[in-house]
């Protein structure tokens, strides 16, 4: 990378420091608030099986953490835009390993029928996702600019994945009879 390279994509990143402080430690702290949550639903109801949880609750603690590294990923402070690229290319990789290991768990585990919302949500959206990260990574050394705005967006769109599921797992948990919708059977009581 030559040097008027370098000088003009530094500007780019400093430039989204804010927004990756703000998505970073939005993200942490939904990972801790998560942990807690999970807390007082398992005082409440008791415990949930360890299928299900892995189905869909890890997976929303993963959504906030890859938000929280992927904004320190972008925060830090890089010698080429190479190896942001590298770093966020491995993100979205492991993003989408991940959503394989999640479809898998979601087929085991027999607490629950996801309906399709749940797929499309818990699955689809967030594999989406992060292929567009590592897509947007390779090219963030000669597009600097355009692909800040998709890795800007890529975070965003994990942040609200990650409460909008972490919303549905509370309804679904506090409202506890879900007889009505015929796609979500509630988890057998302990």
């Amino acid at each position: 990378m030559s040097l008027a390279m370098l000088s003009t994509a530094v500007p780019v990143l400093s430039e989204w420091e804010s927004f990756y402080v703000i998505a970073g430690s939005s993200g942490g702290a939904l990972v801790g608030l998560q942990f807690i949550v999970l807390t007082l639903i398992a005082e409440r109801r008791g415990s949930a099986s360890r299928e299900s949880l892995n189905a869909f609750g890890t997976p929303t603690v993963v959504h906030f953490a890859g938000v929280l590294v992927i904004s320190a990923v972008m925060s830090a402070p890089w010698a080429s835009l190479h190896a942001v690229a590298t770093a966020l290319v491995l993100c979205g990789v492991a993003g989408l390993v991940y959503g394989w290991i999640v479809i898998r768990r979601a087929r085991r585990q027999a607490d629950f029928t996801a309906a399709r919302e749940d797929w499309i949500w818990y699955i689809i959206l967030p594999s989406v996702v992060y292929g567009i990260l590592a897509v947007a990574a390779l090219c963030v050394a000669a597009h600097p600019e355009s692909s800040a705005f998709i890795v800007g967006g890529s975070v965003m769109a994990l942040l609200l994945i990650g409460v909008r599921n972490a919303w549905d797992t509370v309804t679904y948990v506090v409202i506890g009879d879900h007889s009505g919708d015929p796609q979500r059977t509630p988890p057998s009581a302990p």
